[in-house]
């Protein structure tokens, strides 16, 4: 069996790579290695919480999951179409052992993921997740379940109160309140279509959305933080102050300021991190970035005093370095921010009210704020259909790689990854040129294609 789990959960083709009875054998192997690992509080049946962002194939596999928790002894409680960090912050919340979130965040709607939630609302471990895949195999191929009988199953609720308590939660987490500042939202017409407008009016702004009537085919569909002309043009158009983009659960947040510039992840680190250093929040005057970050954020913090750790990409390893140190602030250049005090995960509904508050707090627009850091060019070039697992094997592209790293020199930087989550090698080369960058990242998109199609 291949390796089910990426870096963000299992994903795949909804009723073809990810199918009802492959959910609901993970689901109980979940539950299993859960309890064996002494996860569960001792004395009691554990509890899930279970959600999901509005595809359609979200329907019959929140079915198979719940079906595969109850017949393995856990009771669940049901809180329907809400995002990624609502489902986490509802684990923490409501003392549940276990969390279920069922989406693909940003993909196309034909895909479909589970991620699973720990106590307190923390993404497993790797090992974990291996064990899991292990114990699901073990069975697949004829281990019988152990099964509880009678009053043994688990018992099946609804939790309508999750979306209020999240909402509640957003707004309590707020240093200011957000009168008199417009906002345009594209809600991706996903996860967070009824969530983030609730906060950001609750919290006092004037809202204008977009990409908010989900009716399980449009996820992601030509808008939301995968596609921002739709934003840019509605932020123009209504004179709006800021507009916030979300993915398809929620856990991304990019946003375009008042001219309908596009202000990235690392920008938006950038500016979070000055406004928590300057509340005494920004712990070890640190902030957690990835590889990918863009070489001006890293200038920049250096220009400020804030140091910047790196790590692999994947919010989960970014989460990692912060819980392991204490820091307080990290994230993703694709818009996953954490702020840890306030989530376990990255939470595109947070992140972007914290954004609007700190530029009603200062008085300044967004462009403004966002200039803290210039971004030096990045070319971005996903080549499909290659064997992505030689990435670091090929002597053809590692010298290739050598070659283009001689010819940038100090001013700029190569990286080559296999993506987690789909099948492809993500090519990545910043220069200080736009030009320069483009050719040489197009050489190397060549030569993964001829080295590893």
């Amino acid at each position: 069996m291949g390796r089910l789990f990426g870096t963000d959960g299992v994903r795949g083709v909804a009723n073809a790579d990810l199918t009802a009875e492959l959910a609901l054998g993970l689901s109980v192997a979940a539950a299993h290695v859960l309890a064996e690992a002494g996860t569960f509080v001792e004395g009691r049946r554990p509890t899930a919480v279970v959600g999901r962002d509005p595809r359609a194939s979200g329907e019959f596999l929140e079915a198979a999951v719940v079906a595969g928790l109850a017949s393995a002894g856990v009771d669940v409680l049901r809180v329907g179409v809400l995002p990624t960090p609502a489902v986490a912050y509802l684990t923490g919340a409501l003392g549940a052992d276990l969390g279920v979130m069922l989406s693909a965040s940003h993909n196309a709607m034909p895909d479909n993921g589970i991620k699973f939630f720990a106590r307190g609302g923390h993404k497993l471990a790797d090992e974990l997740e291996v064990r899991i895949e292990t114990v699901y195999e073990q069975h697949r191929t004829g281990e019988p379940w152990e099964r509880p009988t009678g009053a043994g199953v688990g018992r099946v609720s609804e939790y309508a109160e999750g979306f209020d308590r999240y909402v509640a939660h957003l707004i309590a987490v707020l240093p200011n309140r957000l009168d008199g500042l417009k906002v345009v939202l594209d809600e991706a017409h996903g996860a967070a279509s009824r969530v983030s407008p609730e906060a950001f009016a609750r919290a006092g702004a004037e809202v204008i959305t977009i990409g908010a009537d989900p009716n399980g085919l449009n996820i992601n569909a030509g808008c939301g933080s995968t596609h921002l002309d739709l934003l840019k043009a509605a932020v123009v158009e209504h004179g709006a102050d800021l507009g916030i983009a979300h993915d398809g659960d929620a856990d991304r947040c990019l946003a375009v300021d008042a001219t309908g510039a596009e202000v990235d992840g690392d920008q938006i680190l950038a500016v979070l991190a000055l406004a928590m250093r300057e509340a005494g929040q920004l712990r070890k005057d640190t902030v957690v970035g990835t590889v990918m970050s863009n070489l001006g954020f890293k200038i920049a913090m250096e220009r400020e005093g804030i140091h910047l750790v790196q790590t692999a990409v994947g919010d989960r390893y970014v989460l990692e370095s912060m819980k392991a140190e204490g820091f307080a602030l990290g994230g993703e250049q694709s818009g996953h921010v954490i702020v840890l005090d306030h989530a376990t995960t990255g939470d595109g509904t947070l992140t972007g009210l914290m954004l609007a508050a700190r530029v009603v707090a200062t008085g300044r627009t967004l462009a403004e704020l966002a200039d803290v850091m210039e971004r030096l060019p990045q070319i971005l070039i996903n080549v499909p259909d290659v064997d992505k697992s030689r990435v670091s094997t090929s002597e053809e592209l590692a010298a290739a790689v050598d070659e283009a790293e001689r010819e940038l020199g100090d001013t700029g930087r190569v990286l080559l990854r296999q993506s987690g989550t789909e099948p492809l090698v993500r090519v990545m080369v910043e220069a200080a040129d736009i030009d320069q960058a483009r050719a040489v990242a197009g050489r190397l998109a060549d030569v993964v294609k001829s080295a590893l199609g």
